[in-house]
């Protein structure tokens, strides 16, 4: 920027201003300013930019290690901040320790910028940490977002892919599909929805069953329960994500109910133990490779550049199909 600024017989500050496009040249000046920089091949260094702003080339990651397949995501988020030059400093959302807990201690150690994983806080929360430094939200749809504020979401299109799940069920024979939802978990409400739109669309509105849980291992099982007490059995369950229907799946092989024999058995995140030879389950893939790399992308992009015009990086979904899901049984 210094030769820059000696060749051009302006000031430092003016080839500043200049080059970050802000007002205080002439035009004469501005485009003098901006040949020679382009003849040297001048390039911004976005390091010595980050320290002049007080900020560290650290992206602070928010996860549920509970979750697993958030535990993927971060295990994808290393090596795409590392090809860039970030480091990664995680901070984990357990019960009993908020969200505003995480983030802030996150920012007591100058992170940059902030990818939060699966978070539940309400949305004005993030607007207002994005105040601060440049907010990623992963798996959850956002309403609030803009193209002024550096907050962004990457997410899967659950509507669609919750619609593969029922055409392919219902594209099999079963019209008793159950559903377990995740309660207030990110995703669970666009989930529903597009359960119940999807059934309807099929004709199946009086076939719409649904138990409220959670995206945990004991939300399915209590709902495993529930529906072994009811007087028949759905055909099908869809239950809101891979945890979930891991429980599900333990308490119907336990109580001697033949997956997918008796009832077909389908999750949602393809996460690593899904493909478990003694699991087999069939799901809906999300890309978690594509995920952390894009929010990797956008963070650090927001970090250097400010608000980004991608705001909301929608990925597509992926029907795999597996072992516990087959056509019902003739006499249901």
């Amino acid at each position: 920027m210094a030769d820059v600024a000696e060749r051009a017989g302006v000031s430092r500050t003016l080839v500043s201003f200049i080059l970050d496009g802000k007002p205080g040249a002439s035009e004469e000046t501005k485009q003098r300013v901006l040949a020679i920089a382009e003849e040297i091949g001048y390039r911004p260094d976005s390091a010595a930019r980050l320290l002049a702003q007080g900020r560290s080339r650290t992206l602070g990651v928010m996860s549920d290690i509970r979750q697993l397949f958030e535990a993927e995501l971060v295990t994808d988020i290393y090596p795409a901040a590392e090809h860039l030059g970030y480091e990664v400093l995680l901070s984990a959302n357990l019960p009993g320790r908020t969200e505003e807990t995480v983030v802030e201690s996150l920012l007591s150690h100058r992170c940059g910028a902030l990818i939060l994983l699966g978070p539940k806080s309400d949305q004005d929360f993030y607007r207002k940490v994005a105040e601060r430094v440049p907010v990623v939200v992963a798996c959850r749809r956002l309403t609030v977002l803009d193209h002024v504020t550096p907050l962004a979401t990457v997410r899967t299109n659950d509507t669609k892919g919750i619609r593969q799940a029922v055409d392919y069920l219902v594209g099999l024979g079963h019209r008793r599909i159950h559903h377990v939802g995740g309660g207030k978990d990110p995703g669970a409400g666009e989930r529903l929805r597009a359960y119940k739109a999807a059934m309807r669309a099929h004709g199946l509105s009086d076939d719409i069953a649904v138990t409220v849980g959670a995206h945990n291992e004991e939300s399915g099982a209590t709902a495993a329960r529930a529906m072994l007490d009811a007087p028949t059995l759905p055909t099908a369950v869809l239950a809101g994500n891979d945890r979930c229907a891991f429980g599900i799946l333990d308490v119907f092989t336990r109580a001697g109910v033949d997956v997918p024999g008796q009832v077909s058995l389908m999750g949602y995140d393809d996460n690593r133990l899904s493909e478990n030879p003694r699991i087999d389950l069939t799901t809906i893939h999300q890309d978690a490779p594509g995920i952390a790399r894009n929010a990797v992308d956008l963070a650090v992009q927001m970090l250097v550049d400010g608000p980004s015009h991608a705001a909301d990086v929608i990925l597509e979904p992926t029907l795999v199909v597996r072992g516990t899901t087959a056509p019902p049984r003739a006499a249901d």
